[in-house]
């Protein structure tokens, strides 16, 4: 179990790739911090994680809210001891053509998926520096590498992500913090699931392995750069994308 006894939380993690790596992180032997502003299916994660006979604590995050993140660090370390990692998971999409895009648009894109990783890195690395140990898990995209058709506010978030994923490396490393990023490429989650079929088999076929991600390729990821099989490697990209970017 390669992250025994390690004390995680995981944002956005009620559905899809929050939850797959909620669930990977229990099976490693973590135990696992569930995050979502949803608690219903907050509670939902919790229970089938505890089913599986493993062990998690849930609460209603928005990665927004610093008052309601400072709650939800505070309360780990209260009842951990520590804190070991945070996934910054959280992100959603609000797609249009720059010509057509609604600053609303852009504002909650980059409030959640770019300004919520700073919010909820922050906090953690306070924490982190105090213990002398830790690792910062962000979610960027190969949409943030290369750009995509109708994601201004996406691909500009993720880049920005990256780039917030190396600072903190080269700021953190000396207090014995680990930053690293992961970069998924098409992901089957509810939010694809909804895109129309012949867009999911064009995604498909832009993939050498000619195959959509699953959330737990993802969480997989996630899991190894949490662990300690990872303790040399900070800074980086992991694309985890079936190659579509080569």
């Amino acid at each position: 179990m390669r992250l025994k006894d390690k004390i995680a939380i995981i944002t956005g993690s009620a559905r899809g790739i929050g939850k797959a790596t909620a669930v990977k992180f229990a099976q490693e032997g973590a135990k696992v911090v569930v995050c979502d502003v949803n608690i219903d299916q907050v509670n939902e994660t919790v229970d089938e994680i505890e089913n599986m006979g493993y062990e998690a604590v849930g609460f209603k995050m928005d990665v927004t809210n610093r008052v309601e993140i400072d709650h939800v660090i505070a309360a780990t370390v209260e009842k951990y001891g520590k804190l070991d990692c945070i996934v910054n998971n959280a992100g959603i999409t609000s797609d249009n053509t720059l010509l057509k895009m609604a600053e609303d648009e852009w504002d909650r894109v980059i409030n959640i998926n770019l300004k919520g990783v700073y919010n909820c890195g922050q906090a953690a690395a306070a924490v982190m520096s105090r213990q002398g140990f830790g690792a910062i898990l962000n979610a960027s995209s190969i949409v943030g590498l290369y750009g995509n058709y109708g994601q201004t506010n996406y691909a500009a978030a993720k880049w920005g992500v990256i780039g917030m994923t190396k600072s903190w490396a080269k700021e953190l490393g000396k207090k014995g913090i680990r930053v690293n990023a992961v970069a998924p490429g098409f992901i089957l989650t509810p939010m694809t699931e909804k895109m129309p079929e012949k867009v999911l088999e064009m995604m498909k076929e832009k993939a050498p392995l000619k195959s959509l991600g699953y959330p737990e390729d993802i969480a997989n990821a996630y899991a190894f750069l949490a662990s300690d099989e990872a303790r040399f490697i900070t800074g980086t990209v992991l694309s985890v994308d079936g190659g579509v970017v080569l």
